[in-house]
């Protein structure tokens, strides 16, 4: 474990954030060599510490800081202040994550050309594309176990998976599988392999599935050259005359300002979190907060198009036993406009308990249709739609004139569904059903999308300056010492589930950032 550097060491490198990509970065950075501290909101939750219950799981680990919404989106009415259901703890959303590891296909980092004109879409080619990243997903899928890659089986199917397996053959699917998963279907890297205990939103208590918190950051701390700051709160980057950053201020867990002086510092709070402290940032020179002379910072907000589809059977199904995502159908996640929509979605398996499955099957809504549907829980298999959203600037985040414990404006979401995103999302529930009533389904049930897990956009990559908030390595636009390193700098979001992907930018990003110290260039 590290010894503290001290606030004044101006030399250490700040990262804000210790979910897939800060604490990948930050664990990357300190193997090779470079003094790094994370600062981290949320407290440190260990394996041992994880409750295998929804409502006291949620408590332990969501962020449920206040924010605002606005927009014609279902959560604006339903959630208006969890528009996001992320985790506040040492090593983020990865904790709460289910695993599921897929690479972008090669259209989807060149949108723009493949798509073309959408009106109302800002889309944007990424900077880099398929071939580029390559290399880097490899690193990623080696170093976070997914299965089906470096010859890692599969994880076994559970019930939920048999029955959208057998639906989704008998209506011609054809790429139907237990998934790519960072979970270990058998032993790896000191970890052991998965218990199908179904509580993989928990935390995972057997740490088979990849976090930042087991598989990363304790590598980092090793090495000494790493501290994990919990319960420290940024509040503003500093920087000086030049415009170059100088460090952070935080406050610490007992409310106390500190000043963390750095060479540099990496932004990783999520797209909701990391706007809106580069806006809170702002300053006489730079008066739209920091790296946003493009006016992008906190604009094109995805979420992606998500939804569910429940079905329900006349036997049981106990769709809530074994591993939660382990099941996916790839077949809709081609770009094919003849559906009326551009882009594409999958199918992955997805199982709530009875807690969570009253506030969110059909929320705010009671009477003898959910009652009857709550009645039948044991006999429902489920699945989740992920599908790629449009970005727009007007989906954004923004300061609200309300302030958190530490007087730091909250963060206002606007959303709105583009025309292509509820074109894709009803084609999706369609089929959905198909593949449950192929298999005697009594019913389905459409459930509108939940707080989102997938926070996307709000710091895009661009080439051009005037077009984004990054360039290709993260690195901003506007400042050279200051980076963005989680799933805001994503110029579109995909069909694909972005966790591999953040992480793989980051592995990238730490040989970039390595490469420039030693030029002397950092």
């Amino acid at each position: 474990m590290a010894a503290p550097y001290d606030l004044n060491d101006s030399s250490v490198f700040v990262i804000v954030g210790s979910g897939a990509g800060g604490g990948t970065l930050g664990t990357q950075l300190a193997l090779k060599g470079i003094d790094t501290v994370i600062l981290e909101a949320g407290k440190r939750h260990e394996t041992w510490d994880f409750i295998n219950d929804e409502w006291d799981s949620f408590s332990q680990l969501a962020w449920t800081d206040k924010r605002m919404t606005s927009g014609s989106w279902d959560i604006s009415r339903t959630f208006p202040n969890l528009p996001a259901w992320i985790v506040k703890s040492v090593g983020g959303s990865t904790v709460h994550w289910a695993g599921a590891s897929l690479r972008f296909q090669e259209h989807e980092f060149k949108t723009r050309t493949h798509y073309g004109e959408i009106a109302g879409a800002n889309l944007l080619d990424w900077p880099i594309d398929l071939k580029e990243l390559e290399p880097w997903y490899a690193q990623a899928e080696d170093r976070m176990g997914v299965t089906r890659t470096n010859g890692i089986p599969g994880l076994p199917g559970n019930n939920n998976f048999k029955v959208l397996e057998a639906g989704a053959k008998k209506i011609g699917y054809k790429e139907v599988h237990t998934g790519r998963m960072a979970i270990n279907s058998e032993p790896r890297d000191d970890r052991g392999s998965c218990m199908q205990l179904g509580f993989c939103f928990q935390g995972c208590k057997s740490g088979a599935k990849w976090s930042t918190l087991v598989a990363e950051i304790p590598k980092g701390e090793a090495t000494g050259k790493l501290e994990v700051r919990p319960e420290c709160q940024v509040l503003r980057i500093e920087h000086d005359a030049q415009g170059k950053v100088t460090g952070v201020v935080y406050a610490d867990a007992n409310g106390v300002e500190q000043r963390q002086k750095a060479r540099a510092v990496a932004v990783a709070g999520n797209s909701i979190e990391s706007p809106r402290l580069l806006l809170n940032s702002h300053s006489n020179q730079f008066k739209d907060g920091l790296a946003n002379s493009s006016g992008q910072v906190g604009r094109n907000y995805m979420r992606h198009t998500t939804g569910s589809v429940y079905g329900i059977f006349d036997k049981p199904v106990h769709m809530y036993r074994g591993t939660t995502m382990a099941g996916i159908v790839r077949d809709e996640a081609r770009h094919d406009t003849s559906r009326g929509f551009a882009g594409g979605y999958e199918f992955e398996t997805l199982s709530l308990g009875l807690p969570f499955m009253a506030a969110f099957l059909d929320p705010q809504k009671w009477g003898r249709d959910f009652s009857s549907a709550m009645d039948q829980y044991q006999n429902m298999a489920g699945l989740w739609i992920v599908g790629e959203d449009m970005p727009r600037e007007e989906n954004r985040i923004t300061l609200a004139d309300e302030k958190d414990a530490f007087g730091m404006p909250v963060a206002s979401v606007h959303f709105e569904d583009h025309e292509n995103d509820t074109a894709m999302r009803n084609h999706a529930y369609k089929q959905g059903s198909a593949i449950y009533e192929a298999v005697g389904a009594v019913r389905t049930i459409h459930t509108p999308p939940y707080p989102s897990t997938h926070n996307l956009g709000t710091n895009r990559m661009s080439e051009k300056a005037s077009d984004g908030v990054v360039n290709r390595f993260g690195q901003t636009h506007d400042i050279p010492n200051l980076f963005v390193s989680d799933g805001s700098q994503f110029t579109t979001g995909a069909a694909e589930n972005p966790t591999l992907t953040i992480v793989a930018l980051a592995l990238r990003q730490a040989d970039h950032i390595a490469g420039r110290m030693a030029r002397g260039e950092l």
